[in-house]
This record gives structure tokens, C-alpha cells and sequence, in this order.
């Protein structure tokens, strides 16, 4: 480990030999493909989505679930991008797994800020508040997109395997917490109202 950092946490056997097949089969004109769909997954295009999508509800619909959901996406994806990547000290596939020619294999950020994966923790939260406003019919689409998209960070060897599904996971977790929060301010908005109307027929 070459930094300061609680946690000293190596790959796993499965996490390197991801890497390594990722590293074998990178080719210039796919990394380059890869990129550009890894863009969609970075932290300011999401948060750009997930803006734009709360102005959209916030704008045109009149159903209170919509719009607490779109608070609470925008919420969420906000806090996702504060989670702290120094007290893990893992180093970056594309720095320990690529030997030889790169193929156009980016360095992505620093070094040692492999897990999670930043990406996949904005991903994995705003998949959540998706799934949860979504129809029906297209939930069941989210979670593989969201895999789909955080997994690019895996091919360019950005992160490990574990990384990203910790990313989905930790992201997950976030909006869950955020929902929480929402729920408790709004009961306690109901008890409020209630004690009031109590207190105005006494009077």
C-alpha cells in the first residue's frame, strides 16, 4: 500500500482474473467504443440526468409519489458523489494488470482509489430511485442497464469486479437511507398538522 488509508484491501483470485481477460482482449477501436459508453455512467452526466429529471416532474406532474421520488433520486445521487474513497486503499487493474502494449487502455484517476467504484455508486443510486418510479413494465430493464453501464469501468480496467458490485451495492444502500429520511420528515409534517388541528378544536 503506498498511501495512508484504513483498510489495505487486496483483489480477490476472481477480481484479477477478470482483469486479466479484460486486459487480453482490449483492442483500441473497442476501448475507444467503451469509453464513450463509460461516459454515460461518470458522476456529472448523471447528476445532469438526475437534475433535469426532477425539473421534468417537478414541472409537469401533479402526483405527489413522482415528485417525493424525484426529490429523493435527486437527493441521492447528490450524496453519492461525497462517498469517501480514501479509507480503502486498493490500486487500479489498469495500473498492476496491463503489461506490454496498452491498447489505448486508459490511467484512470488516482491510483489508489479503486473501491468502490465511483461510477457504479451513482449508478447503483439512481438505478434505485428509478426502479422505484418507473412503470411497471420497464423495471425490470433498469438493473441490467445499470450493470451494463458500470460494468465498462471493468473492460477498461478502471476497477475489479468487486468494485463495481460494491458501487451498486453502496448505492443502492444510499437511496434506501435517503427514502428513510423522507419518510421520517414526512410523518413527522403528518404529527405536526395533526397536533395542530387538535390544538385549533380545543380552541
Amino acid at each position: 500500500m503506498s498511501r495512508n488509508a484504513l483498510i489495505d484491501l487486496p483483489p480477490t483470485k476472481l477480481d484479477v482474473a477478470v482483469a486479466d481477460v479484460c486486459a487480453g482482449i482490449a483492442r483500441p477501436s473497442f476501448v475507444r467504443g467503451i469509453q464513450v459508453l463509460t461516459y454515460l455512467a461518470d458522476e456529472k452526466p448523471l447528476l445532469a440526468a438526475a437534475a433535469l429529471a426532477w425539473v421534468f416532474v417537478r414541472s409537469t406532474s401533479d402526483d405527489p409519489r413522482l415528485e417525493r421520488g424525484a426529490d429523493q433520486m435527486l437527493r441521492s445521487v447528490a450524496i453519492a458523489g461525497v462517498l469517501p474513497q480514501w479509507l480503502v486503499a486498493r490500486e487500479r487493474p489498469d495500473r498492476v494488470r496491463v503489461h506490454g502494449r496498452r491498447h489505448c487502455i486508459p490511467k484512470s484517476g488516482n491510483a489508489w482509489d479503486s473501491f468502490p467504484s465511483g461510477h457504479a455508486v451513482h449508478v447503483g443510486a439512481l438505478a434505485h430511485a428509478v426502479t422505484r418510479m418507473a412503470p411497471r413494465h420497464a423495471r425490470r430493464w433498469v438493473w441490467p442497464i445499470a450493470a451494463a453501464l458500470s460494468g465498462t469501468r471493468i473492460v477498461l480496467l478502471a476497477h475489479y469486479l468487486s468494485d463495481v458490485l460494491a458501487g451498486l451495492a453502496f448505492g443502492d444502500v444510499i437511496d434506501k437511507v435517503v427514502g428513510r429520511q423522507f419518510d421520517r420528515a414526512q410523518n413527522h409534517k403528518r404529527q405536526a398538522s395533526k397536533t395542530r388541528r387538535a390544538g385549533l378544536a380545543r380552541v
